[in-house]
């Protein structure tokens, strides 16, 4: 299989090379979250997304028409269900993907298999990977985007469309009245974020004090009894689905938890808040108005 990529990426190199306007020295770079240095000879006409965030970023972008692979989940905006899906994040099939011919790949730093994104590097392929770990990360992450798409009026305008917006978001909540909350990001096995992650700066964002925030790891492993101790006084909570509760109610079995005594046991839509796209600006707003409900009931 190895041996048939290679073939198919040389041909792709060479289609590259003999393109209309390869050697007309307007280069497009931009630096990925890596630190890696990508620069495309023209603009990207074939980008494939390895994470569904990154779809989401492509499209935001403006670069949308351009996507020819997904992997599962990848599910907004709408027109994401109609491309080609080539696995799952943790595993691509690697042939199928080749066969489509992209000239861009969007990877996830932490999401996708390291080896499996050194091989499509080994066959030629540009991967730009991604991993915004801020708002303003969010918005360069568009910006850079765009510059290798060719979209940069859409990019360049939806950056900062959603700068403004998280801006105007941040300026509303200063100075809130302070909540501890739970955030539970997995329930088997039970998972929360700290501080330095992107719902961790949501948190802060909307006046929350993360009880797990002084955690070492990013996406920490917890037990009930942590929770029970650290006795939050909201518990939000993202589910499987879009409508899906159902992770709160293990805590309704608690009523030594603040959280629980009080009725602030909150859903998030996980798409809005797990992904960071712009549509975080819409889950922070969410967030925010839970958070809200907490301080009315004291």
């Amino acid at each position: 299989m190895l041996k048939s990529l290679r073939h198919t990426a040389a041909l792709m190199s060479l289609a590259l090379a003999m393109s209309p306007g390869a050697a007309a020295g307007t280069d497009r770079c931009a630096t990925d979250d890596t630190g890696q240095e990508v620069c495309l000879e023209q603009p990207a006409s074939r980008i494939a997304a390895l994470s569904p965030g990154a779809t989401e970023l492509v499209w935001a972008a403006g670069a949308g028409d351009q996507v020819i692979a997904v992997v599962s989940y990848s599910d907004y905006p709408e027109q994401a269900k109609q491309v080609t899906s080539v696995g799952s994040h943790t595993r691509m099939d690697l042939e199928r993907l080749m066969a489509l011919k992209p000239d861009l790949v969007i990877g996830w730093v932490t999401g996708n298999p390291p080896e499996q994104i050194a091989a499509l590097r080994d066959l030629g392929l540009p991967v730009f990977s991604i991993e915004p770990r801020s708002f303003e990360g969010v918005s360069r992450t568009i910006e850079r985007l765009s510059t290798l798409a060719g979209t940069e009026d859409e990019g360049f305008a939806e950056a900062d469309r959603f700068r403004k917006g998280m801006a105007a978001l941040e300026k509303q909540y200063q100075g809130a009245e302070p909540v501890s909350v739970f955030y539970q990001v997995w329930d088997e096995p039970l998972m929360t974020v700290n501080d330095e992650h992107l719902i961790g700066k949501v948190i802060t964002l909307c006046g929350g004090v993360n009880v797990f925030g002084d955690l070492d790891r990013l996406v920490p492993r917890i037990s009930a009894e942590s929770v029970i101790g650290a006795n939050p006084e909201a518990i939000l909570a993202g589910g499987m689905g879009e409508e899906n509760r159902h992770w709160l109610t293990r805590w309704e079995a608690f009523p030594s938890i603040d959280a629980t005594a009080k009725e602030n046991l909150y859903f998030v839509p996980p798409s809005l808040i797990q992904r960071p796209t712009p549509r975080i600006l819409k889950g922070s707003q969410l967030f925010c108005e839970k958070l809200d409900d907490a301080r009315a009931k004291r």
